[in-house]
């Protein structure tokens, strides 16, 4: 390399000199030029001719004359330390130049590489070089009969910091949980970040499934400490899915699709780690299926809508009804909404599902009103629709394109949604009540909400929890605490609604304790567009 740079370096002096030298001879003969022009105008104006005679005198007899003479071969040789001087500083500077060039396209083809195989945000190894290290680690355990693990992580209500605290606060705590990872995790193991806020973490070399869910459990104290954002503290909490190699599967496919399948359980069930076991895989194949194509039945409208009513338990007229969203599927059927509700939850699709409840709720409420039937629509609210800070402006856009009275919508939340954020879950909730929107506790008397934060909710009504209605006539603890719940709720100045109401008796007991309004199999199941028109035309409950 150093005789490399050292040839250039002569090649671009010797080029150089010999331009600079090439200029200085021009400099000198028009010095020359200058000496002779002057010589004879000297001659012809001082001794009035031209003549070999006045030439010479006027060389002899003018001082001026004798210093012009000497200026060439000064500027010659003044010329030539110059220009060699110029010259080698200025093949310096190309070679330096040359250099800087090289370590800079070394730098960046650096930077490349490493962009294609880190993440950009917390510098941890991405996806690709997970995948590369997992092939050699499984290689390496294969030759060496070892066994090794993998384990996917993925922080719980994530989504929720962003939402609130913005995206930059967000890739802030992001970076501050791949700092604690790392110092969780030791070589030779490999944390990386899939992407989001999933990470996942190779131990190539283990001695059993409890040394795995040992550095699991390690990591989930790591993110026991409260992080800090803009001042607030926060409580992370993250759930982790287990595989192992020999036992669950011998490629990176199939242990990070079962590591996925675990850590879904883990978040469904709240139990931080989970090791993957064949059982906890028998849908997981229809689970990814069915991912991709409930997406596509949302965007394409092939959800349908169910209708449960809701009676007066005072004048049997039904006043509402219930929207409960199915899926007609070409393969499975017509799916109830625990096959896929949970699903929606977990991949992100509750919010864009629930808006197409509301669309399409609304939309048949202004089209029973067009043909005279005058009903209220129930929606259900999960925590991600709830929280998302656009839902009432998009709410009453949607109110006023179907050209529906707000207080025709009454939206159903339950009190976990409303206390996994009290704040923003009352703000959201204030914003809706001021737009004439009616609200609902759905489930009452199942959750863990305190009384008084209760009672400070903008609520209309609260729904008793059919697990208390549907044994109160055999059940004396369930009947008292139907009447007790009835009782709070009319001193609070709410509509009391029963749901499982399934006999008469029930139906007749709520009635005499005073219950506004009562939902059921007993009143009406659920059922569809056009089933639930004629079915209002035959039942003897009333519509007016």
């Amino acid at each position: 390399m150093e005789g490399l740079t050292s040839q250039v370096f002569s090649r671009n002096v010797r080029l150089l000199k010999s331009r600079a030298s090439r200029y200085a001879v021009y400099g000198t003969l028009i010095a020359l030029s200058a000496i002779v022009l002057g010589t004879l105008l000297v001659a012809r104006y001082q001794y009035g001719e031209l003549s070999l005679d006045s030439v010479m005198r006027a060389q002899q007899e003018n001082a001026a004359l004798w210093l012009l003479d000497i200026m060439p071969f000064v500027f010659a040789f003044w010329g030539q330390y110059v220009s060699s001087i110029m010259a080698y500083e200025a093949g310096a500077m190309v070679v330096d130049q040359t250099s800087d060039l090289r370590a800079q396209t070394t730098a960046l083809e650096y930077e490349t590489i490493h962009g294609t195989t880190h993440d950009a945000l917390t510098d941890l190894p991405n996806r690709v070089l997970l995948r590369d290290r997992v092939v050699q680690a499984l290689m390496i355990a294969q030759r060496e009969n070892t066994r090794l693990a993998l384990l996917l992580m993925d922080l719980n209500e994530f989504k929720e910091v962003n939402n609130t605290l913005g995206h930059y606060n967000g890739d802030r705590l992001l970076k501050q949980v791949a700092t604690r990872l790392q110092g969780v995790v030791r070589e030779p193991a490999t944390v990386a970040r899939l992407g989001g806020d999933e990470f996942a973490i190779l131990l190539p070399k283990i001695a059993g499934p409890e040394s795995a869910t040992d550095v699991a459990r390690k990591v989930l104290r790591a993110l026991e400490a409260p992080f800090t954002l803009e001042g607030l503290t926060l409580g992370i909490q993250a759930s982790i899915g287990i595989t192992l190699f020999p036992e669950h599967g011998n490629d990176v496919d199939a242990l990070q699709q079962r590591a996925d399948v675990a850590m879904y359980i883990a978040k469904r069930d709240k139990s931080g780690v989970v090791v993957y076991s064949p059982k906890l895989d028998q849908h997981s194949p229809q689970r990814l299926t069915l991912m991709g194509e409930l997406r596509h039945a949302i965007s394409n409208n092939e959800l349908v809508l169910h209708y449960q009513p809701k009676i007066d338990t005072q004048n049997a007229r039904i006043t509402e009804v219930e929207a409960l969203v199915r899926w007609q599927h070409p393969s499975h059927g017509l799916m109830k909404p625990d096959d896929f509700i949970p699903l929606a939850e977990r991949t992100g699709l509750i919010k864009p599902l629930t808006l197409w409840v509301l669309n399409e709720g609304l939309r048949q409420c202004a089209l029973w009103e067009r043909n005279g039937i005058k009903l209220g629509i129930c929606v259900n609210l999960a925590a991600p629709a709830l929280l998302d800070p656009e839902l009432c402006d998009t709410v009453a856009g949607m109110l006023a394109a179907h050209e529906v009275a707000p207080e025709r919508l009454i939206l159903e939340i339950t009190e976990s949604t409303i206390m996994s954020d009290p704040a923003r879950a009352l703000q959201m909730l204030t914003r809706l009540a001021g737009i004439g929107v009616r609200l609902s506790i759905d489930d009452f008397g199942t959750g863990y909400s305190s009384l008084s934060y209760l009672s400070k909710l903008p609520v209309s009504e609260i729904k008793i929890d059919k697990s208390f209605v549907m044994d109160m006539i055999t059940n004396d603890k369930d009947a008292m605490i139907v009447r007790t719940t009835i009782d709070l709720g009319h001193n609070l100045g709410l509509k009391v609604v029963a749901e499982g109401v399934e006999s008469e008796e029930i139906l007749a007991r709520l009635k005499t304790l005073g219950c506004d309004a009562a939902q059921g199999y007993y009143i009406g199941y659920p059922l569809s567009e056009t089933n639930f028109a004629s079915w209002v035309k035959q039942t003897g409950w009333s519509t007016s």
